[in-house]
């Protein structure tokens, strides 16, 4: 018992030493369970922010003409697919899944730092409140995304949040109905691509590569005799890789879906908790569970009482097909599947420069 004992103390201090001084900023976590022969793929996320952070679920169809919004020399395209995603405050895409199962997560990274942009230079831009659309509009699958994003043939342009002084640094996160994963990162100005099956959990910071580093070290720990319990980034990442791991591979997607969704509300951080001296630790203020293969997405908020979701196989899609947008930033509250009560809309404008 005594030796056991000082064995957890020892990790547990060691691990304060390595990842205790680690820069920090605002909270979410992301992870993707697949069931046995990837029978289900389901990616979750929690969005945690130290304010209210408005969202809202909108409906695009394919064929919509977009652009980059950084000015004269913004990249432009037709969206390829439709998607359902979660907007910010009504001018950004934050979270999403497309009719082909692609899901894209945007996360904070505080050690982001983009390549430069010359608004009359040669390479085109994208202002980073459409960078995960962007990757739903126009791809199916993982392979094809960093295929496409690792030629670089535009920059991703970012600014401060509106009304504040905080610089929006973040990565993006995508995953497949195979089960595929990868992670984009702007490090020192250069794009950072991590690529593979394996890469199922995500949270903020350190960078993706230390966040390697935290999982095998872990590994070494039993996660049924200590897992670490805060709420601090690198602990969610521990607890996220060990529970996504320790539930059963169910080939049953009811089953599958409450299972993720537990692990993901383990993950997160309770309603009013907030540091000044650790930002990284705000309040978890919604959720969503993307399920892949059966191409449903589900949501919920932490001020209302129920989880629910929208069926994508029963949305038109089609270039004929509307933009809609359901509200929940106003703690509207939905009961099973949603789809019919999304309403006509015109699109958002992202927020550009």
């Amino acid at each position: 018992m005594k030796k056991g004992f000082l064995y957890k103390a020892t990790m547990l201090l060691t691990a304060a030493f390595l990842f205790g001084n680690v820069q920090t900023t605002e909270a979410c976590t992301r992870v993707v369970y697949k069931g046995t022969n990837n029978s289900n793929v389901i990616t979750a996320r929690s969005m945690d922010w130290k304010d209210e952070i408005d969202a809202n679920l909108w409906i695009f169809p394919r064929g919509m003409e977009r652009n980059g919004s950084v000015g004269a020399n913004s990249i432009t395209w037709s969206s390829k697919y439709g998607s359902v995603i979660t907007s910010a405050w009504d001018i950004a895409t934050t979270d999403g899944i497309n009719e082909k199962g692609l899901v894209a997560n945007i996360l904070w990274l505080v050690e982001t730092e983009y390549a430069h942009f010359n608004p009359a230079g040669n390479k085109k831009g994208i202002t980073i409140s459409a960078w995960a659309q962007y990757v739903l509009d126009n791809f199916a699958t993982v392979d094809e995304t960093v295929k496409a994003l690792e030629k670089e043939e535009f920059v991703v342009v970012s600014d401060y949040i509106p009304g504040t002084q905080k610089f929006a640094t973040l990565h993006l996160s995508i995953s497949d109905s195979s089960g595929d994963n990868a992670i984009f990162e702007y490090i020192n100005g250069k794009l950072v691509i991590h690529h593979s099956p394996s890469y199922n959990v995500m949270t903020n910071s350190p960078i993706f590569n230390e966040q390697l580093a935290i999982s095998e070290y872990w590994g070494a720990v039993a996660g049924t005799e200590f897992l670490p319990g805060t709420n601090r980034a690198p602990d969610r990442f521990r607890r996220a890789g060990y529970y996504i791991k320790a539930i059963p591979q169910d080939t049953d997607a009811r089953t599958a879906i409450a299972s993720v969704f537990s692990v993901i509300r383990n993950c997160s951080v309770p309603y009013g908790i907030s540091s000044e001296t650790e930002p990284n630790i705000s309040s978890t203020r919604w959720r969503s569970v993307s399920d892949q293969k059966n191409l449903m997405y589900f949501f919920e908020t932490v001020k209302t009482p129920n989880t629910f979701w929208v069926d994508l196989k029963k949305i038109d899609f089609s270039n004929k097909g509307k933009v809609k947008r359901l509200s929940v930033s106003k703690n509207e509250t939905y009961s099973g599947e949603t789809s019919a009560l999304f309403k006509d809309s015109k699109p958002f404008t992202f927020l550009g420069i």
